[in-house]
């Protein structure tokens, strides 16, 4: 039965890449004291397992994969990266440009002192920035190399296991640090001048007036009886709402019934309400019940209730862009409907007022179906819910990414260029800002962007595991303690001097420079810790523009540490 199993895998060793992704997701749920290895390391080390029966996969299904990541990487991070490059994001663009390239010297330096050979170094490079794409563009490098095929396959199998090595602690050692000695480091009480911060991105405190939206899980619609002393006078829609508003959430009036039974669909802010009159509020269900009772009593009228509400997700285009969420507040276009939820890359931005929305962003609203599509217009364009992905406009980007990254110029006898993989990445950027300037054309859904991202990275890492199986444990059992020394070294002093460039050459605020060390080395992890040791989401700001430059600028230094070190 088991030599059954092997020859199996070995005659299918698509069954094998299946198999070392099944155990790899298995594992990397694993918890241990809130610890896991990540679905990244434990398909790695899962392959590296599976490869131990001498599993020969074609390496041709390892760059489809890859080449698939790569664009998605790209096009996700597209917007930010171009809008990134505007003025006020120089300064956040310096400090990445700076940590990396220290992240690459001590990367050189460590490499010579310890005496790695090539593929160690780009291992350690590609584990102790958490950056798992810096192994395929360093593969691809490699095989550029004129070297005999015998000195290619090991300093290949050598980046498998020295990334195995340095990842772990490069993810959870460069949280930890962050979030536990980072804070430390900016100055006294750094939760404190978080949260003046925030204030200050909010707006001055006036009276009760809050500084944030609030973080909806989702509107509500009750309707109220007019009635009470405050009644005693008509009232009109806009004094209400102002009413209702005072404590700075927003609550509107979508439809009233007058106390003669006529129905108004469309209200005008100048319209009177009589005691008697039935109003349709919308808002969080909290401000409802706490505010709605100030102006009268909830009534049960099913008709008044009969319309359509939507939740739609607009991509920012120009027009909406440099709106801060104070100035949509007032906006008139906006009356009656609810901010949700503003997306900047992978990360959900902290809804304060004086937050800016850029072109690219995905803003979540809900109301009324015409409010919300008039108000998704102001803004920019409508993100349909679609599971249609336009294969043309990938396939396209990801033909002409490769051809860009294969032209290459000479330095004597080495061929220096991007390879195909890094092409891919560069036209992934540029196609995704295009999408975002007309997203007319190119859709590409979360869902599918999702899959590439993850499907991609850990089929074409499962391979490298495979390849690298059978040599993986002599190369661990040669170098793994020097690996590790040399790991912790490289995830931790750009961090710590980011720290100190971020306090005292660019005078960040303390969670700017914690997001934006943790975005310069990507490392999500990081940012989620530092985030709930804050308590704020302000960290955020800063890390979406320095993981799209910092993500893109790593993976091209993985092209630079294979020809320092060879």
């Amino acid at each position: 039965m088991i030599d059954w199993f092997i020859k199996t895998l070995q005659n299918n060793p698509e069954l094998a890449i299946f198999l070392a992704l099944a155990l790899g997701f298995a594992v990397g749920k694993i918890k241990i004291k809130g610890f896991t290895l990540g679905n990244v390391t434990s398909v790695l080390l899962m392959g590296v397992l599976v490869g131990q029966l001498n599993i020969a996969v074609s390496p041709l299904v390892k760059s489809v994969f890859f080449l698939l990541f790569l664009f998605a990487v790209g096009f996700s991070v597209g917007p930010q990266f171009v809008h990134s490059l505007k003025k006020e994001g120089l300064p956040q663009i310096a400090f990445t440009l700076i940590l990396c390239t220290i992240s690459l010297g001590i990367t050189y330096v460590a490499s010579i002192l310890a005496g790695f050979d090539t593929g160690n170094a780009t291992g350690l490079f590609a584990g102790a920035n958490t950056n798992s794409a810096i192994i395929g563009i360093a593969t691809d490098t490699i095989n550029q190399l004129g070297i005999t095929p015998e000195q290619k396959s090991t300093a290949i199998n050598h980046i498998t296991v020295a990334f195995a090595v340095t990842y772990i602690f490069g993810t959870a050692g460069t949280a930890w640090f962050l979030s536990s000695i980072g804070p430390k480091l900016l100055g006294k009480d750094v939760f404190k001048q978080t949260k003046e911060y925030e204030a200050k991105l909010g707006g001055s405190i006036v009276e009760e007036e809050l500084n944030t939206e609030h973080a909806y899980s989702g509107a509500d619609f009750r309707v109220i009886k007019a009635g009470g002393d405050y009644f005693s006078h008509p009232k009109t829609i806009k004094e209400i709402e102002t009413l209702l508003n005072r404590t700075g959430q927003p609550v509107y009036i979508e439809r009233v019934r007058k106390a003669s039974g006529e129905i108004i669909q469309e209200p005008t802010l100048d319209l009177e309400i009589e005691k008697g009159d039935n109003l349709v509020l919308n808002g969080p269900i909290e401000e409802l019940i706490k505010n709605g009772n100030s102006i009268g009593t909830e009534v049960a009228d099913v008709e008044l209730l009969d319309f359509t509400a939507e939740i739609l997700k607009v991509l920012v285009s120009k027009k909406g862009s440099g709106n801060s969420l104070h100035k949509l507040r007032t906006c008139k276009q906006r009356h009656g409907v609810i901010i949700r939820k503003i997306q900047r890359g992978n990360q959900t931005m902290p809804l304060l007022q004086h937050l800016k929305i850029q072109r690219g962003d995905i803003v979540e609203l809900e109301g009324r179906k015409n409010d919300v599509e008039r108000f998704a217009a102001h803004l920019g364009y409508v993100e349909r819910a679609t599971s249609v992905t336009d294969v043309l406009y990938m396939s396209i980007a990801i033909v002409l990414g490769g051809l860009f990254g294969t032209l290459a110029i000479h330095a004597g006898s080495v061929p220096l260029s991007l390879s195909a993989s890094g092409g891919v990445l560069i036209m992934g950027i540029l196609f995704g800002w295009l999408r975002s300037l007309r997203p007319t054309f190119g859709a590409v859904p979360e869902p599918s962007i999702w899959l590439m991202n993850n499907l991609g990275l850990n089929v074409f890492v499962a391979v490298v595991g495979l390849e690298a199986g059978p040599d993986f444990v002599a190369g661990l059992k040669a170098s793994g303690i020097n690996l590790f020394v040399a790991g912790i070294f490289v995830s931790i002093v750009p961090v710590l001097i980011g720290l100190f460039m971020g306090r005292y050459i660019f005078k960040f605020e303390p969670a700017i420079t914690l997001g934006a060390c943790a975005g310069a080395r990507t490392t999500t992890a990081s940012l989620g810790s530092i985030e709930e040791v804050l308590q704020s989401k302000v960290p955020a700001l800063s890390y979406t523009t320095t993981y799209a430059i910092g993500n893109t600028l790593l993976i091209i230094y993985g092209v630079v540490v294979v020809l320092l070190v060879q």
